[in-house]
Formats: C-alpha cells, structure tokens, sequence
C-alpha cells in the first residue's frame, strides 16, 4: 500500500515537472486578443509558440534572432502589473540598425547598406496593404521593429505607434500553428 502511494506520488510529481519543463522550454499556448493581427489572427484565436530556437540560443547564450515576417509572442515592455495586456502577438518588421519609415500609407525599411524596401511585399498578403501614422525610426541595437497586420486607425499598438521597439530578451519565440478554432487550424 505504501509502494502504490509513493509511486501515484512519484507519478504526478514527474507530471507536473515535466509539464512545467515542455511550457518552459518547448512550447506554450497563447490566446489572442484584440483585431490588431487581422486577417491573419483573430481575438480568441488560440497560438502554439515554439520556445525551442529561444531555448536553443539561451542554452548558448544568445538572444533569439526571429526572421523578418514572422509572427511572435513577446513579453509587453511597457507591461504594468494588472493590465491585460502582459503578452503581445505581433509580426517582425525590422532589425537593429535598419530605419523604419511609415508614411503614405506604407511601411518602407532601409537596411544597413541603403537597399529599402515594403516589407508586405514578402508576407504573402496577409497584412492589409495600408499602414496609418507617420513615423522615422532607427531600429536600436538588441531590439526589433515589431507591428500588427491590422494597421489601420488605431488597431494594433505596435513600435509605430507608442509600443516602441522590442527588446530581443523579451521574445518568448515564433508562433508555431493556430490550434483553435478548429475549422480555422493553421500552421506558421
């Protein structure tokens, strides 16, 4: 009788440190909230974020690097204990060094070596075409340039619009695939 409880015990308690381990460095689960990421992400859209490439670059003591166009979840910098708002889903725009200009509807990226370019051109569509605000912004070292799809108005607070620019600590990785609904599977 006692073998069987220390086992139970020992059971859950493997469970319950393995399911912290797999959260911690293998992936997590994040709802979005708000139209900010429209038509690509809806409120109530349920993500899977893939922690391996930060766990990885962690392990040899880098900050993750995402790609230009990817989809991530990172920590709120402006994050105030209560709001709602700790975690934030947006898609990369530009890097350390790059300048942003957001004018006439576009977003414009000029990298290091003069070259400038819309970034929506290489998202598949999926951000709407017009981008309100004005902005300049050289992209600080150590952090990135970070905006919503639905840039219109004022639906998605990002780098253009008072969120500023991301530290690369504060990433907590790429979205892996949309789980739910259902109907509306996807993966990144």
């Amino acid at each position: 009788m006692l073998k069987d409880g220390l086992s139970l015990l020992g059971f859950v308690v493997a469970v319950v440190v393995g399911t912290f381990l797999l959260n911690q460095f293998v992936f997590r689960s994040y709802n979005v909230v708000g139209q900010s990421m429209e038509e690509t992400l809806h409120s109530g859209d349920r993500l899977i974020v893939n922690r391996l490439p930060v766990t990885m670059a962690h392990f040899v003591g880098e900050h993750y690097m995402p790609k230009r166009g990817q989809v991530i979840i990172f920590k709120n910098p402006k994050f105030i204990a209560g709001d709602k708002d700790e975690y934030v889903v947006k898609r990369v725009i530009a890097f350390e060094g790059e300048r942003v200009i957001v004018g006439d509807g576009r977003i414009t990226v000029c990298e290091t070596n003069g070259h400038c370019f819309n970034p929506d051109d290489d998202f598949k569509g999926e951000p709407k075409s017009y981008t309100s605000g004005e902005a300049d912004i050289v992209v600080p070292v150590g952090e990135i340039f970070v905006a919503g799809d639905n840039r219109e108005g004022s639906y998605s607070w990002d780098s253009r619009n008072g969120l500023g620019t991301i530290p690369l600590g504060l990433v907590v990785g790429p979205a892996a695939m949309r789980i739910y609904p259902f109907n509306g599977w996807r993966a990144f």
